[in-house]
């Protein structure tokens, strides 16, 4: 992880004992992938603020469909649930993945995700973890994985 992106993330209250949590339960939820015809299990752990800024671990696991285009990606299962939920206010994901029962790769949003938290996020102040276990992660902001992006914002 990149010192500057580090110390940001830090700063901003989401110390190593949250992203471990994260990663954790992203890995739980990752076990309830339904991956019949890739076998690529996505787990996410979307951290979330509610009304009173009590924080909150909001999960998801990818789903696929025999149709393909009807699945849903990990991240987007967790945002959904968050905001049937009532939570609007995200502040990191973390996304743990790969074949099988390990995880072996880091792996970022696909494009559709990274539109779908831009709609609820400021991309400067929102961190993706990237992690094949609690102890191996990348992190980056989704400004630098999403730049230029379209948000709110851009319809005022």
């Amino acid at each position: 992880m990149i010192d500057s992106i580090k110390d940001k993330l830090y700063s901003s209250g989401i110390d190593a004992t949250t992203i471990k949590d994260m990663i954790e339960k992203a890995d739980g939820a990752r076990k309830f992938a339904y991956t019949p015809y890739s076998g690529f299990k996505v787990g996410a752990g979307l951290l979330a603020y509610d009304s009173d800024n009590k924080p909150a671990i909001i999960t998801g696991c990818n789903i696929e469909n025999a149709a393909y285009s009807p699945g849903n990606c990990a991240e987007r299962t967790a945002v959904f649930k968050a905001v049937s939920e009532g939570y609007r206010d995200f502040r990191a994901i973390a996304i743990i993945a790969g074949k099988g029962k390990i995880a072996d790769s880091y792996t970022s949003p696909c494009g559709v995700c990274r539109q779908v938290l831009r709609e609820f996020v400021d991309p400067n102040n929102f961190y993706v973890i990237m992690a094949k276990n609690t102890e191996d992660y990348k992190v980056m902001t989704l400004e630098e994985l999403f730049p230029m992006s379209f948000g709110p914002d851009n319809l005022k």
